[in-house]
């Protein structure tokens, strides 16, 4: 990556044109997942080293095998393509972890009965389990004070900052 001072249009370009090869990598994984209707792309990352993050998830997971499977596949269609010069990229093919962030509604569903931290625009913070979640609100059950009453509380999707998973032992 360049950086400059000034106009700073070379970093502009390295944005643009690495918008376009993620949308062009999301296009080739969806088309690889197209047989896979259970599995689907929650996220795409590249860093400047060219290293390609492709996160899929599953309504009841994915099995190690299939992340091999689809990063050997994906790996394939991608330097077919041509997407980075000298085809110098990596690619690394896994499922979200328990550290990120739920981003699609097939994550919320999935993840119904489970603990979550949902944390707000204004930082504030809910902790409970998920109820129910359509496409724009969540509902959780919150366990509150010494008698642990039990509160149903319904989040709107656009006053969340991000909701993860709690891992309960």
């Amino acid at each position: 990556m360049i950086l400059t001072k000034g106009t700073g249009s070379p970093l502009l370009v390295f944005c643009m044109a690495n918008e376009q090869v993620i949308t062009s990598i999301r296009e080739h994984a969806d088309a690889m997942l197209a047989e896979y209707p259970e599995y689907f792309v929650v996220d795409i990352r590249i860093k400047p080293t060219n290293n390609v993050k492709l996160f899929v998830d599953g309504d009841s997971g994915v099995p190690v095998e299939k992340l091999v499977s689809f990063n050997r596949n994906l790996y394939a269609r991608l330097e077919a393509a041509a997407l980075f010069p000298d085809n110098d990229f990596s690619l690394e093919v896994s499922s979200p972890g328990l550290d990120e962030p739920l981003k699609l509604h097939r994550q919320f569903v999935k993840n119904i009965g489970r603990k979550v931290a949902v944390t707000l625009l204004d930082g504030s913070e809910k902790e409970g389990t998920l109820l129910a979640a359509t496409e724009g609100a969540l509902t959780i059950e919150e366990t509150i004070g010494k008698k642990k009453e039990k509160k149903t509380t319904d989040i709107n999707l656009n006053e969340i900052k991000h909701t993860k998973v709690c891992i309960v032992f």
